[in-house]
């Protein structure tokens, strides 16, 4: 029986799924990425490392399902978006560590371009905001500061990838340069409407076209891997960025349909159908997936830090050993004893978007307990959620029904408990919640007939547990109170205190 690699580079992590006809998981394999922080507010990864991490974990997930390469259909890849790699075309050497999604140092380059008034017209061709969490400053800073990349870019010399493309080139030998239609779209590059790089954004950013990679359907057989890679050409069939490989692993693939990730960040979409829905929000207007010729758009709100503020009670505070602990702790008291905490460690993103907002624990008193700490740090995971739904909901002018929710902190029943209790409505946790590595497979075996109709799919979608609200409506609206509150404290720190760090 033929089956599907997925290949599902994150964050934090790299991951491989094998998976068969049936969406049942026959292997996964993972492996811890090294984060750097060479400045404050600045991300990096090692391009090399997220190479040799997927490279392995592919290997090693083969292994577990107790298949070969030669039994892969396909392989659908989805990855961390907005993180931006420039490597030479030649060696296929990168010229610089990845500057990651969450990195803040091009703030500057940002108000610039605000103060040039350009943002209605970016956002326009976008959908998106100008904001250091997309990849076009981050390109612009590395043309900018690594030595002689521009005029290399302009000669064509150098190639400029997010993740996808970067595995792609990497797992082709070479030979392919190509991005999908939804990384495409998060790079403050791409024009949604025409389904093309837009040249006026490239002169506003200062990008070379010649570093830019192919625009391919989500859905489409792109390249073959080199043999030496996993042991076998495979059919490299689906991509998707990892917000939008979940939405369509959730199969939130109807109008009104949200999805939520919980992960390093927390990710919110809502599936707008095959019409751009612009916002009034600070939202982002967004590519879904592009199937053959229809294209499908989707409303997103980013939360920069949600299982992120668990990573750092962990490592930073050092008051869990584990992850899992913090529930624990945090069901240790019965409420978060008037304590709130932003974690805006990198800045808020939607729908605040400011870059100069910094992590905030307000509400401190002398009967604060590490169980307080650890409750407000899950909660501020809902908040920021809550926030988010809100804004989508006003802007679509669609009611929600439910919340399908995915990721690591998903797996927290207080959390998502507190969640349903914040929002008002039932929040579904599905069986198999490997969504995001599930969407990218769905991708790839459409593309080469794997499954012949999508509406099969959708059967494949089971219910583990189904949070209703169980908090009265008032009291919901008390903690959401203060905790708009909160963050209006947080909101603008690093700037009026510290300069730009």
């Amino acid at each position: 029986m033929k089956v599907l690699l997925a290949l599902d580079q994150g964050t934090t992590s790299s991951r491989a799924v094998v998976i068969n006809e049936d969406a049942q998981v026959l292997g996964v394999a993972q492996q811890e990425l090294t984060m750097h922080y060479p400045k404050a507010g600045w991300v990096e990864q090692d391009p090399r490392e997220i190479w040799s991490t997927q490279l392995a974990t592919a290997r090693a997930a083969l292994e577990a399902a107790e298949v070969t390469a030669a039994d892969v259909a396909a392989i659908g890849i989805t990855n961390q978006r907005e993180t931006t790699l420039i490597w030479d075309r030649t060696t296929g050497e990168p010229l610089h560590n990845a500057i990651v999604w969450q990195d803040r140092r091009t703030a500057a380059i940002c108000d610039r371009l605000r103060n040039q008034g350009v943002e209605p017209l970016i956002t326009g061709r976008t959908g998106l905001l100008i904001d250091p969490y997309f990849s076009g400053t981050k390109l612009t800073w590395l043309l900018d500061h690594v030595e002689g990349a521009r005029a290399r870019a302009e000669a064509g010399q150098i190639a400029f990838g997010t993740v996808d493309s970067w595995l792609i080139w990497n797992l082709t030998g070479g030979r392919i340069h190509a991005t999908d239609v939804t990384n495409a779209s998060r790079t403050l590059l791409f024009n949604i409407h025409t389904r093309d790089w837009d040249d006026k954004l490239l002169q506003l950013l200062r990008i070379p076209r010649a570093m830019l990679a192919k625009v391919v359907d989500s859905a489409a057989v792109c390249g073959e891997t080199v043999v030496s890679a996993l042991g076998a050409s495979i059919p490299i069939a689906g991509i998707g960025g990892d917000q939008q490989a979940a939405l369509f692993g959730q199969q939130c693939v109807r109008a009104g349909m949200v999805k939520s990730t919980y992960g390093t960040g927390g990710f919110m979409l809502m599936h707008t159908g095959e019409r751009p829905v612009e916002s009034k929000s600070r939202l982002l207007t967004t590519v879904a997936w592009k199937l053959g010729e229809r294209l499908d758009y989707a409303l997103e709100g980013s939360v920069f830090v949600a299982g992120g503020v668990v990573q750092w009670l962990r490592d930073g505070l050092k008051i869990i050993q584990s992850s899992s602990q913090v529930n624990e702790l945090a069901a240790s008291v019965r409420d978060n004893g008037g304590i709130y905490f932003v974690p805006a460690f990198v800045g808020l993103g939607a729908p605040h978007w400011d870059p100069f907002a910094r992590g905030t624990v307000i509400g401190l008193t002398g009967g604060s307990r590490a169980g307080h700490l650890a409750r407000a740090a899950l909660e501020s995971i809902a908040f920021q959620t809550a926030d988010v739904l809100q804004a989508m909901q006003s802007d679509s002018g669609i009611g929600v029904a439910e919340l399908r929710v995915d990721g690591g902190a998903s797996q927290s029943d207080l959390l998502m408990q507190f969640q349903a209790d914040v929002l008002g409505v039932p929040v579904l946790r599905p069986k198999n919640y490997e969504s995001t590595a599930l969407g990218a497979a769905y991708l790839a075996g459409l593309a080469v007939g794997y499954w012949a109709d999508p509406a099969v799919l959708a059967q494949h979608w089971r219910l583990e547990r189904c949070f209703e609200p169980e908090m009265p409506a008032a009291q919901a609206d008390v903690l959401r109170s203060a905790w708009r509150e909160a963050v209006m404290r947080s909101r603008g720190w690093a700037y009026a205190s510290h300069g730009t760090g």
